[in-house]
């Protein structure tokens, strides 16, 4: 990346990046420093409140920022999964900040690994696998969740339930 051509946040970025760090929260970040501000919503059928099996979960995008600061950061060092197609590559993991913090990043499969953006969610739980195609990121959640990030406009992710989780309960 040359520095001459970036903004002070993708700057930022990418140097959190090389530390392995991301906002703490739910957010998605960018390459070019912009920010998505997440929000998880869990949907359960009134009949079925408390049976985590039963809920929908929805990641919605709250708003895009271009100029912003984190309070926090987490360590997003801890890979458990990584793919690699056509050039780039996907990595997921958990952060060693706290158990039920996931991320799903996609980068350049170059040298340094540029960052293309990097997800994190305080709710999703680890991500195990991850698996890399043409248009999509695809992540599973320990909570028994999959996470489809569409690779060019991540946070239109979608995400079901995962068939092979061993539910307990």
């Amino acid at each position: 990346m040359d520095a001459s051509d970036t903004t002070v946040m993708a700057r930022e970025v990418h140097h959190r990046w090389r530390a392995r760090e991301a906002p703490d929260g739910d957010f998605i970040m960018f390459s070019d420093g912009s920010l998505s501000v997440m929000d998880l919503l869990r949907l359960s059928p009134p009949d079925r409140l408390d049976d985590v099996r039963a809920e929908r979960w929805q990641w919605n995008e709250l708003l895009r920022a271009t100029e912003w600061s984190a309070a926090n950061w987490v360590e997003v060092a801890t890979v458990l999964s990584s793919h690699s197609h056509a050039g780039s590559r996907a990595l997921a993991g958990e952060s060693a900040d706290h158990g039920s913090i996931g991320w799903v990043a996609l980068t350049r499969d170059d040298e340094e690994g540029t960052l293309e953006w990097i997800a994190t969610s305080n709710w999703s739980n680890p991500f195990s696998e991850v698996t890399l195609d043409e248009t999509t990121v695809t992540a599973v959640s320990t909570a028994g969740r999959i996470w489809t990030f569409p690779r060019n406009a991540p946070q239109q992710v979608k995400i079901t339930e995962d068939p092979a989780h061993p539910w307990r309960g």
